[in-house]
């Protein structure tokens, strides 16, 4: 009994649908990655401190990147106890965390693929996923 999984990944959440034989599960993951933001008090995109120029653009990537790496810990968890994954979705996030399975040894030939998809119900989903590994010979 193979245990399969299908990740569609976007930057607001994650579809974790995992496939045996013929029986489905579909789990959602929030992301909590926060793409547009404000910080309290901030009115310009720069702060000037005597003759000196500061910008708060460093320190919202480094808090989106701290977030981003949260969320693929969360989504390495998940997979650790599967035999293959498949990744597709919209954004560039399906690349990133490709990257980040890459680099982690327990999981990096776990990966079989990862294609360009679009939005999908939950049904789309988990039809992609089925039609996905019924047409692979692994």
């Amino acid at each position: 009994m193979r245990k399969n999984i299908g990740i569609w990944i976007d930057t607001k959440q994650a579809f974790i649908i995992k496939v045996t034989n013929n029986n489905h599960s579909i789990k959602k993951i929030e992301s909590n990655i926060e793409t547009r933001e404000r910080v309290p008090g901030e009115s310009k995109k720069y702060g000037r401190f005597g003759g000196q120029y500061m910008t708060f653009e460093k320190n919202k990537l480094n808090r989106r990147n701290i977030q981003t790496k949260k969320f693929f810990k969360q989504l390495l968890k998940e997979i650790i106890n599967c035999d293959n994954v498949v990744l597709f979705g919209p954004s560039k996030m399906k690349k990133l965390f490709k990257k980040e399975i890459k680099s982690n040894m327990l999981v990096k030939d776990k990966l079989i693929g990862v294609y360009k998809s679009e939005l999908l119900t939950e049904n789309q989903l988990i039809a992609w996923v089925k039609d996905f590994y019924n047409k692979t010979t692994l």
